[in-house]
């Protein structure tokens, strides 16, 4: 099969590899379309050490088990332990024993991809491989960062970055009656946040008409959760959704008083992406998709670490 493997930090390569072999428990899934997450550019870069060398990158994976042709995503957590004390809470995203699609096993950036069947999701009607692919991590995840920042209350939201996450995040969050503030540098994605139905946009240390309900932050910067704490209205808590900050600055106590809280969001679990999906069905949320064959998987993360994809990224594979 073809392949765009990741040789070592910085160094991908398209290649022909064999294809993988699904074992007991395990589906073969033939990839229409992959999205391109931040987290594949963290991997790439060496932000994220390499768990496994050579990988093929990507985690957002919609495509088709082989052999049945059910319509089939695939997404970050590749799997857990289901035994250990994280998974009997129901917090297999906690699991120490967890693997990763794209980080410790190979991912979509290929033709084919191995996945254990009980962590494929089926994907919903009216959603093409390419409008679908960004909802199994994006979604997903900025699905569970408003939950965990208590947006599903409604109220004034904040949204810190409006890269694929955030664009998704605020069809789920306008659809719970939020009233959404977007803080971005980007004057692109200011318009694109208004355009979604954001009440206001500004940078990262403008403030919003309001004090803020609840707050996701977005951009990989520990100052831009300063500036989101500092938004804040007592008893409000800031979601960081991000496997990977720059570092914390230190901040005055006074923007944590009061009841305010900071809390990382840690991958998902199958209960969130069974939950989202549906949503997404529901609302019905549409990705802003910028298309990229699959070996321009290195273009497409040059863009994106140069700040120039607008909504989300998604490599092309197979047949939609």
């Amino acid at each position: 099969m073809r392949a765009v493997v990741l040789e070592d930090a910085g160094r991908l390569a398209e290649r022909e590899v064999p294809d993988p072999e699904p074992g007991a428990g395990e589906v073969l899934v033939e990839v229409g379309a992959c999205g391109v997450c931040r987290t594949d550019l963290q991997i790439f870069q060496g932000d994220l050490p390499l768990r496994r060398r050579p990988v093929v990158l990507g985690h957002q994976v919609a495509g088709r088990v082989a052999g049945t042709g059910e319509r089939v995503g695939v997404a970050w957590l590749h799997g857990a332990d289901g035994t250990c004390p994280a998974c009997r809470r129901g917090l297999e995203n906690l699991c120490p024993n967890a693997e990763f699609t794209g980080w410790t096993a190979d991912g979509g950036y290929a033709e084919l991809v191995r996945a254990r069947r009980d962590f494929v999701f089926p994907l919903p009607a009216g959603f093409a491989d390419v409008e679908a692919a960004p909802l199994l991590c994006a979604g997903i995840i900025g699905y569970r960062s408003l939950h965990l920042a208590g947006a599903e209350a409604g109220g004034r939201l904040g949204l810190f970055g409006f890269g694929s996450s955030a664009h998704l995040a605020i069809q789920v969050a306008l659809h719970w009656g939020c009233e959404v503030a977007a803080f971005t540098r980007s004057e692109r994605e200011r318009g694109l946040a208004l355009r979604l139905g954001a009440a206001w946009a500004g940078g990262y240390e403008d403030r919003a008409p309001w004090p803020l309900d609840a707050a996701v932050t977005f951009a990989p910067a520990g100052s831009v959760v300063v500036a989101a704490l500092a938004a804040l209205a007592p008893g409000a808590t800031v979601a960081v959704n991000a496997i990977h900050l720059d570092g914390m600055p230190a901040f005055d106590y006074d923007l944590l008083w009061q009841e305010r809280a900071i809390r990382s969001v840690a991958n998902f679990t199958r209960a969130d992406a069974t939950a989202f999906l549906a949503l997404a069905a529901e609302i019905p949320i549409r990705a802003q998709v910028q298309e990229f064959p699959l070996a321009a998987a290195g273009e497409a993360l040059a863009r994106l670490a140069a700040g120039g994809i607008s909504g989300s990224a998604v490599l092309l594979v197979g047949p939609a």
